[in-house]
């Protein structure tokens, strides 16, 4: 136990007394984390932390979702996998932000949601772009600088995403009322250690980004250089194929099979994400259920995913050799069975006459739905053999780069994620750089 007075300093900015001392004790062990450093604090959110959320009152009053508003309004499903998803947003003008200061957001500021489905998901806001608060997110502002990302990494370890439903009320749609959020408990390190961890995650995290900054750049050469070759110059005498003529078109299981403890990775459209697949959260199924589902729908390298139902419209072109997960509601482009049309189809799906395709062919009302008749019957305009030879020469090596970078992306996801608990319960400690500056 820590006993006496500590510095405001040490903590999070909190205040420290003989009193917190003995609260200390009693809630060591609330983190799960196990036996925690001496010098280490246990403290509630709302201890040194600001929550708040937008409340209806403010929405229902202030609120107009503009086309050409200034300051975007982050909701609930632009807060995913510990990442600001800005794919699909809203936005509100300038003056109806600064109406309602209380719950603007600016860097360093960490969001969590609290309603229903999507109860736990978080995000830091790590660019100096304004945005505000919609519903269903809350605001956790932390007042010393350097401590926000210590907080963050710490929603990313396994203990609080399994246990955060724990604070939830409600059973038909799930809460996490502002004041139980308040009382999840942290482990608090002194300031410079919190500080200490925070750079050893942040610089793998920077890295990750760069490399993933990277392959959004060579993806984007490629999607160009396709949009050049086919689309603007498509000549009218180029003979149509049909994508059946080429490969399968299939879907993953229209079942649902029971979760398992142990068992294979289930992926659903909610798992693609932008270049990779969250493998990670998705549940798993028993070895029995995998061979079954794998009997309609194995996935292959080469092959494509495509989100057919709910958010359409997501693409994953598959270029691991090690593949150990099966798919549900999730279409199956078969491209590893005519492997150089994979780039090819990969491209043509996320260019504008894809798009369009898609845009036209959706159905359904309460759930939009592409069907897998309709992706049967994609037409591809095909150029000359030695035209479409030189664009798979130039695009094969834009992705075996990607591909490259994807790897090592990987490596470095795996050193953060080993790091990370040993690091957030003071298994692993960060040697602490003396302070050189002058008082």
């Amino acid at each position: 136990m820590v006993s006496g007075n500590i510095s405001t300093e040490n903590f999070f900015g909190c205040q420290d007394t003989y009193e917190r001392s003995i609260y200390r004790s009693n809630h060591r062990k609330m983190t799960k984390l196990g036996s925690l450093p001496s010098e280490w604090d246990v403290l509630p959110i709302g201890d040194f932390a600001d929550v708040t959320k937008l409340s209806g009152f403010e929405y229902t009053k202030h609120f107009q979702y503009l086309e050409d508003g200034e300051v975007i309004a982050l909701r609930a499903l632009n807060v995913r996998e510990g990442k600001l998803d800005l794919s699909n947003v809203k936005r509100i003008s300038k003056k109806v932000s600064n109406d309602l200061p209380r719950s603007k957001l600016f860097a360093g500021d960490i969001l969590l949601t609290y309603v229903d489905a999507n109860i736990g998901q978080f995000a830091l806001v790590d660019n100096d772009e304004i945005y505000h608060l919609a519903p269903n997110i809350c605001r956790i502002r932390v007042g010393i600088d350097g401590t926000s990302y210590f907080l963050y990494s710490y929603f990313r370890t396994a203990f609080f995403r399994e246990n955060i439903s724990n604070y939830s009320v409600g059973s038909s749609q799930p809460t996490l009322p502002m004041g139980n959020i308040r009382q999840i408990f942290i482990p608090v390190p002194p300031l410079s250690e919190q500080k200490a961890i925070a750079q050893v995650l942040s610089s793998l995290d920077d890295k990750i980004d760069l490399l993933h900054r990277q392959n959004k750049t060579l993806e984007a050469i490629a999607e160009t250089l396709f949009r050049q070759w086919f689309i603007e110059e498509a000549q009218d005498d180029w003979e149509e194929v049909a994508i059946t003529d080429l490969f399968e078109i299939r879907d993953g299981t229209h079942d649902s099979p029971k979760k398992k403890a142990v068992g294979k990775p289930l992926i659903t459209s909610k798992h693609i994400l932008d270049g990779r697949l969250d493998i990670d959260n998705a549940y798993l199924i028993s070895e029995e259920d995998f061979d079954k589902v794998n009997q309609r729908s194995k996935v292959d390298v080469g092959d494509i995913l495509f989100s057919m139902i709910g958010t359409i419209g997501l693409i994953y072109l598959e270029t691991s050799q090690s593949i150990d997960y099966a798919i549900k509601n999730i279409g199956l482009f078969k491209t590893s069975q005519h492997p150089e049309w994979a780039i090819y189809t990969y491209l043509w799906l996320k260019s504008p006459i894809g798009r369009q395709f898609i845009d036209e062919h959706k159905s359904g009302s309460t759930q939009e739905y592409v069907s897998l008749g309709s992706l049967r019957s994609i037409m591809f305009q095909v150029a000359p053999t030695d035209t479409f030879q030189d664009f798979n020469t130039l695009a094969l090596e834009y992705f075996r780069k990607m591909s490259l970078n994807f790897a090592q992306i990987r490596t470095l996801e795996k050193l953060r994620d080993t790091l990370l608990p040993k690091l957030m319960s003071g298994e692993v400690r960060v040697a602490i750089e003396p302070d050189t500056k002058a008082a």
